[in-house]
């Protein structure tokens, strides 16, 4: 795929053109990542997932971004090249924030490894006896920073969000991700999904005003699982790309040397998840 308009990034599944005006042209590929590797196999029509699922959610978040005095980056999904169209939207440019807001509604993943251990997350303290999907008493706001294609993200704690923006910045990062993830996860509930934990990343406009960028609540920055079979005490049946993470790892892939190709049926699979997650979440048929 190529666009006549100057490459400004390519990321894990992104690719960023400059659109002028101050605007950017962000390509969501079909390109799949897991453990921190752009995998050879992509996902049928996943970058359209991502991307039409994201324009909805902002449309459903901008009340919560407004009553804090922000904003997202979204200006157009329609106003598009139509080599990109339905995978690609139009959106401001900003000066982004170098931390992945983090919020956790329940207990997975790194998080319980991390759990176990120590009885916290980084420097948030958890009460004892929780299990790998529990529902945490109160979700609560890990961040990490933002890796580069090929390294690691790393889970840091609220002072260094704080020596990173500031600490009236780093405030509010941590209220309004936890309000995005409430208010995300309570209309999630209402389609029978549990949003278990997502990744919310924010810049800055050019008047200095705090702007939701990136994707928002897609299967690739958020776990999503079904309401309906949700039982703590071991790993959650899901529709996100956990599908891929768990195939890599009864793969034998050692995580450090060029990962394998994903077999069809591990493609497909994953692609219905995707699409599952649009459909249920929107209730509209993904087309």
């Amino acid at each position: 795929m190529t666009l006549d308009l100057p490459l400004v990034a390519r990321g894990k599944v992104r690719e960023v053109y400059d659109a002028g005006d101050d605007r950017l042209l962000l390509v969501a590929s079909d390109r799949i990542s897991a453990y921190d590797h752009v995998l050879p196999t992509p996902i049928p029509d996943k970058g359209r997932v991502l991307t039409q699922l994201s324009v909805w959610w902002f449309e459903q978040l901008t009340p919560v971004l407004a009553s804090s005095g922000a904003s997202h980056h979204l200006v157009s999904a329609t106003d598009v090249p139509d080599s990109v169209a339905g995978r690609a939207v139009l959106v401001r440019r900003l000066g982004m924030l170098p931390v992945e807001c983090v919020a956790r509604g329940y207990l997975s993943g790194s998080g319980t490894k991390e759990y176990e251990r120590t009885g916290a997350i980084v420097d948030v303290a958890l009460p004892p006896g929780l299990v790998e999907g529990s529902r945490l008493p109160e979700p609560v706001f890990t961040p990490s920073t933002k890796a580069a294609v090929g390294e690691h993200d790393e889970a840091i704690g609220f002072s260094r969000v704080e020596s990173l923006v500031g600490p009236d910045r780093a405030a509010v990062l941590r209220e309004l991700t936890l309000a995005l993830y409430r208010r995300g996860a309570e209309i999630a509930a209402g389609a029978g999904i549990v949003l278990a934990d997502t990744k919310f990343e924010f810049g800055l406009a050019a008047d200095g005003g705090l702007v939701l960028g990136d994707e928002v609540l897609t299967p690739d920055s958020s776990r999503f699982w079904p309401a309906s079979s949700w039982s703590p005490g071991a790993a959650q049946p899901s529709f996100d790309k956990q599908y891929v993470r768990d195939w890599l790892t009864v793969s034998g892939w050692d995580r450090v040397s060029p990962p394998p190709e994903l077999p069809d049926d591990v493609v497909a699979a994953t692609r219905r998840r995707y699409v599952a997650a649009y459909e249920q979440l929107t209730g509209t048929t993904f087309r």
